[in-house]
């Protein structure tokens, strides 16, 4: 049984969504947590749980950031943590993995699928020890978690797209 540690330093959370249909807005979560156990010469049986701190959405805009903690969209004070918790990870080729998880935003808990590229295994030159890294990729609905604010645009289509591209980076020291 290998020992994850999460790297926050080389780790990070980002997402992507369509704004007045023609651009993107992208942000991140500044505040999470990544817990894995399992041995790393089997990785389709890792046990992965994620938790995100809501209110640590940030978009590089204090007004935009503000309005997506209310209870337009995250209801970040009522509803402070979003949970990713694995349910099945399958191997399909060396570097890639298919991860299906429990995503609960706003007490609504659905199902997703994720894909996962393994980066392998090194040593780290500064003090020895064993590093790992996975970059995860996905899409989900906003408006099956109940974020479903937005405005008509008068060109047609909507302010705020439903498909949010999720894009993840994780680095562990494994012991």
């Amino acid at each position: 049984m290998s020992i994850f540690t999460l790297d926050k330093v080389h780790s990070g959370i980002g997402f992507q969504v369509k704004h007045m249909m023609v651009s993107k807005a992208k942000g991140e979560f500044k505040n999470f947590d990544v817990a894995v156990e399992g041995d790393i010469n089997n990785l389709e049986g890792l046990k992965i749980n994620a938790t995100i701190d809501a209110a640590s959405i940030s978009t590089n805009n204090d007004d935009r950031d503000g309005h997506l903690r209310s209870a337009d969209f995250f209801d970040a004070e009522n509803y402070q943590t979003i949970k990713i918790e694995g349910q099945s990870i399958k191997k399909i080729s060396d570097e890639e993995y298919e991860l299906i998880a429990l995503v609960t935003i706003k007490d609504v808990t659905n199902t997703e699928k994720f894909t996962v590229e393994f980066s392998g295994v090194s040593k780290n030159p500064m003090d020895g020890s064993t590093v790992t890294g996975f970059d995860v990729e996905g899409k989900i609905n906003r408006e099956n978690y109940g974020l479903t604010w937005n405005a008509a645009l008068e060109t047609g289509g909507f302010l705020v797209g439903k498909d949010v591209k999720l894009s993840a980076n994780f680095e562990f020291v494994v012991a």
